[in-house]
């Protein structure tokens, strides 16, 4: 294994993990893996070119000459599909939702396992997922798997909506956030789950500067930096 430092941090979605992420690698000047992107890409892609996205052969031929670049971004990773930028719509619920059903499926995971490898480069990396610390990276120095509950979820969800103009209800979003939950833990290829040496953190009266106050304080003890 690579000896490069990696930080992984797993949990639900609208558990701020995405947004931790990206605090911690600027704090340590680390490098940034958001593995929901490279999902949401293919995801995309498999719409794109009308993929049956409850057949696995349909959505490995749909993404299997998939021309996808990830870039830093200020914002977290700018994605390039055959050159074009379809990041603004990586952040759609029709995406977010399309991609929590192709991820289900063992060929896709395997199929983007070394493009998210690729993304660990000196002097470091965050990366932020489902599955970071118990498949892609199972060797990473710190695990952190953050929760929230999924009101909270919820709640944070909408206020991200609204701030884009997008008027959805509570309920919806609850409904939504179950529904990937429920796929997300129960799917038979790396499902969402802690590793046994994570750190764990629950976000759900907590600030995203808390959290990552809380991350840092634990680095010393794990090592992290050579």
């Amino acid at each position: 294994m690579d000896d490069t430092p990696v930080i992984t941090i797993d949990g639900p979605s609208g558990a701020g993990k995405g947004t931790v992420a990206q605090k911690l690698a600027l704090t340590l000047g680390f490098h940034l893996l958001d593995s929901g992107a490279v999902y949401r890409a293919a995801a995309l892609q498999a719409l794109n070119c009308g993929a049956d996205l409850n057949s696995e052969k349909s959505v490995m031929a749909a993404i299997s000459d998939m021309d996808a670049t990830f870039q830093p971004h200020p914002d977290g990773v700018q994605v390039m599909l055959g050159g074009i930028d379809v990041t603004p719509q990586l952040r759609l619920e029709t995406t977010g939702n399309a991609a929590s059903k192709v991820a289900v499926m063992a060929r896709v995971r395997e199929s983007v396992l070394d493009e998210q490898r690729s993304f660990r480069q000196p002097p470091g990396l965050v990366a932020d997922g489902r599955d970071m610390g118990t498949v892609v990276f199972p060797d990473a120095r710190l695990k952190v798997f953050l929760s929230a509950s999924v009101e909270v979820r919820a709640l944070r969800r909408a206020k991200q909506l609204k701030d884009k103009g997008i008027e959805v209800t509570i309920e919806s979003l609850l409904q939504e956030i179950g529904a990937r939950d429920d796929r997300d833990s129960t799917r038979e290829h790396s499902p969402l789950v802690a590793a046994p040496d994570a750190f764990i953190i629950d976000s759900s009266d907590l600030s995203i500067s808390d959290v990552v106050t809380q991350i840092l304080a634990v680095i010393p003890q794990v090592t992290v930096a050579e």
